[in-house]
């Protein structure tokens, strides 16, 4: 895995200064005037989805490098292609970015928990040269460190940044695929048995979830746009945030394949939810 080892870590850091670019310090007070919204999605990705990953773990009785991807990828927080999707959707935007930007800074210290004690719970041997502070401490500096940066660019020059949201999200969609394209010119030769074997669990997790955080956000949350932005903010994750942190714990890339699959899968179920709300509609 040395070239996605190599490219992961950098392009995660641009996208995630990329997402920064687009943040203002108003998409984090939104937490303290619609507590009640926010706190419904927030529950939703940070706490249901790897307890509804864990559930599946055992309930397939998947292989363990099959179930540490699904809590790897269960674990990381949402991503840019949320945002753009609950847009389409016709949902809370402004709550889509606020969970987006809140729950990608907390990451650097819910991952590594998530990711390190489901693989202790599974099975999984981690090298002793890792732990929750020395995987956050990495995180920070392509997650955290970025986001904060592109917040400062963004405030000195924000009529150019303005100007140039359309390209900054391009940029992103090309990093987003440089690194899966990574992945499959090493492992051409196993990567389709590892999808056919992750395929259906992930597929699964990213209905289940879906559905579970829409109900709780109909009964919860205050309208129709905001349980329509919580749905998919809890069924659609930063793929590469997780492709990270898969190669930074483990040498196996087993281990990173589910994690693209699922960012592969919800894409497609995503278009999918958003086209029969339309049509509910």
């Amino acid at each position: 895995m040395e070239i996605v080892t190599t490219i992961a870590p950098f392009a995660l850091a641009l996208i995630m200064f990329g997402l920064g670019l687009g943040l203002t310090t108003t998409d984090f007070s939104r937490v303290i005037k619609n507590p009640k919204d926010f706190f419904v999605g927030f529950f939703s990705q940070l706490i249901l989805l790897p307890i509804v990953a864990l559930g599946l773990v055992f309930l397939l009785n998947l292989p363990t490098t099959i179930a540490v991807g699904l809590m790897i990828i269960a674990a990381a927080p949402g991503g840019v292609t949320s945002n753009i999707l609950t847009k389409f959707a016709n949902g809370d935007v402004a709550l889509s970015v606020t969970l987006t930007a809140v729950t990608s800074l907390v990451s650097i210290l819910t991952v590594p928990f998530v990711v390190i004690n489901s693989a202790n719970i599974i099975g999984v041997s981690i090298s002793s040269d890792i732990s929750i502070a020395n995987v956050a401490l990495k995180m920070a500096l392509v997650v955290t460190v970025p986001v904060l940066f592109g917040m400062i660019i963004r405030k000195l020059f924000t009529n150019f940044i303005l100007s140039k949201v359309n390209l900054i999200d391009k940029l992103s969609g090309i990093l987003f695929i440089i690194v899966f394209a990574a992945i499959y010119i090493e492992e051409r030769n196993n990567i389709l048995d590892y999808i056919l074997q992750s395929g259906l669990a992930v597929l699964i997790l990213n209905i289940v979830m879906m559905t579970l955080a829409f109900l709780i956000a109909k009964k919860y949350a205050s309208g129709i746009s905001q349980q329509k932005c919580i749905a998919i903010e809890g069924g659609l994750q930063n793929g590469t945030v997780a492709v990270f942190v898969a190669t930074l714990i483990f040498d196996d890339v087993a281990f990173v394949v589910p994690t693209a699959s699922y960012a592969l899968i919800q894409y497609i179920t995503g278009f999918l939810f958003i086209a029969l709300l339309r049509k509910s509609n």
